[in-house]
């Protein structure tokens, strides 16, 4: 069942931009260089370490890509199976997210911030979390909230300083230009998060139980303000 549009699932995506830089942060400056969530980056980094530039290991790249697509596989299975029984999916699909977050922590506990040393713990880190963020594009792609995607900002960005193209019906909506705000500032307040916490030597499992537990008080959050929405649509029972 679809995510019904509106402020809490609005809170939410933007929540969700927030972890996104912050798992970046310790997938880039611990893990890789490795991107786990922006496949993008990802992609170029593998084509650099192909070509033997930059001193870069095509695994770290191999393992997200790996993960990223079992979890995008995940997602799809999870949200279908969902629909096909008429309940709703993004709270499970956030609760699924977490638990791997939980357990990319647990592996992660034997990775040290500043060690240059890439071993097959921090390839397996990179594949959970991989995994974690492939369900994670599946579940906000399906979401369908204009200008808010969690995992890239890249258009956002564009759109801020693009002037609507003739006929657009919706050139200069408030609501789109403080979703495209929120992407671009979610996104760099959640890189910036999450490096200042490994700069301030936070351990990174700790950084990544951080960002599980934000993801999972977002679903309580985004099912609490359903459970609302549906208790003031019921017609009340007795005289009037």
């Amino acid at each position: 069942m679809q995510p019904t549009p509106g402020t809490a699932l609005t809170t939410a995506l933007t929540v969700l931009t927030v972890t996104t830089g912050m798992v970046e942060a310790v997938s880039f400056l611990v893990l890789g260089p490795v991107f786990t969530a922006v496949q993008t980056g990802n992609l170029l980094l593998l084509g650099f370490a192909v070509a033997g530039e930059g001193g870069l290991s095509p695994a770290a790249s191999v393992a997200s890509l790996g993960g990223f697509t079992a979890g995008a596989l995940l997602g799809a299975r999870l949200t279908r199976d969902a629909d096909r029984h008429g309940v709703r999916w993004f709270p499970p699909a956030l609760l699924t997210e977490a638990a791997l977050l939980t357990a990319a922590a647990l592996v992660a506990r034997a990775v040290e911030t500043g060690d240059p040393t890439r071993t097959a713990t921090h390839h397996a880190v990179t594949a959970i979390v991989g995994t974690a963020m492939g369900l994670r594009n599946v579940t906000t792609l399906r979401a369908r909230v204009p200008d808010l995607s969690t995992t890239v900002a890249t258009r956002s960005l564009t759109a801020l300083f693009t002037l609507p193209a003739p006929g657009d019906p919706h050139p200069t909506e408030p609501w789109r230009i403080r979703h495209r705000l929120f992407a671009v500032g979610a996104m760099f307040a959640g890189g910036l998060l999450g490096a200042a916490l490994l700069h301030a030597t936070v351990p990174p499992y700790a950084v990544l139980l951080t960002v599980a537990a934000a993801v999972l008080l977002t679903a309580a959050g985004h099912t609490l303000a359903n459970r609302r929405a549906d208790n003031r649509m019921r017609p009340r029972r007795g005289g009037g």
